[in-house]
């Protein structure tokens, strides 16, 4: 494995037990900094996990006081209140779920009469609330993270970006089961925006990751794979199931079997 890797790999028996996993490991950074700022993902896989900290705080009476989110992305177009937004299906997954103010939820509006503005302005919210403690992100089956998409050339900030068409396709369950119906752009913190969060921790379950994590630990840093990013963080955690990691060839340090 290349030096650059610095990421940790924690293989647990099922996707449950690393959605709980990760629960317990958000809930006790909560704890320990009651004022966190936690980057949070959209899609499938994050869907356990977000059921299982819902759980887990109001079983333990966590203080989410002081708890401040921003999402990594949007659609773009779509007003939040539409069934198929992210703040839909955070409010529905999560928010909902738990005791935190809707002041200290941020989103980008998909909906923004001006993107490029609304870009700006997310970046500005990110720098006043201190930046990220606590980056949890996904992997989309191509490699992306956020809406940062393979291409010749990665944006550093939040911008707007073309998805493609694997990526309309996997998120179809949101509009009915039609690719064609999922808008054609969205908005996305920036690789740079990602990396500069204090620690990351990236959940993968399922076959259809394996691939791709198996090359964010052990493959070239490259635009084709945006993942492959987080090999220059410091401090990465990447948490999956054994369908996503269990056959990874790994050095044994990199590696921790749950």
């Amino acid at each position: 494995m290349a030096d650059t890797v610095h990421a940790r790999l924690h293989v647990y028996p099922t996707d449950r037990a690393a959605a709980r996993a990760l629960a317990r490991q958000v809930a006790d950074a909560i704890r320990t900094k009651p004022d966190l700022v936690l980057g949070l993902p959209t899609g499938k896989t994050p869907v356990a996990f977000y059921r299982e900290l819902a759980a887990l705080t109001e079983r333990e009476d966590i203080d989410l006081s002081g708890l401040t989110t921003f999402n990594l992305d949007e659609f773009l177009g779509i007003a939040p209140s539409h069934p198929g937004s992210y703040r839909r299906f955070m409010t529905d997954h999560l928010f909902d779920r738990v005791q935190l103010a809707a002041s200290q939820i941020h989103f980008l509006n998909g909906a923004a009469p001006d993107p490029e503005a609304e870009c700006e302005r997310y970046e500005q919210a990110i720098a006043q609330a201190g930046g990220i403690d606590v980056q949890i992100l996904g992997i989309g089956t191509n490699g992306h993270i956020g809406f940062n998409e393979p291409a010749p050339a990665l944006q550093a900030r939040t911008h707007r970006v073309q998805l493609r068409p694997e990526t309309r396709r996997s998120n179809a369950a949101l509009f009915g089961g039609d690719p064609r119906a999922v808008p054609g752009e969205a908005l996305s913190m920036g690789m740079a925006t990602i990396l500069q969060a204090r620690s990351i921790v990236l959940l993968a379950t399922g076959r259809s990751k394996a691939s791709c994590v198996e090359r964010l630990l052990n493959g070239p840093i490259t635009t084709d794979l945006p993942a492959s990013f987080l090999q220059l963080h410091p401090a990465v955690d990447i948490v999956v199931d054994t369908a996503a990691g269990g056959t990874l060839a790994v050095e044994p340090s990199q590696a921790e079997h749950h």
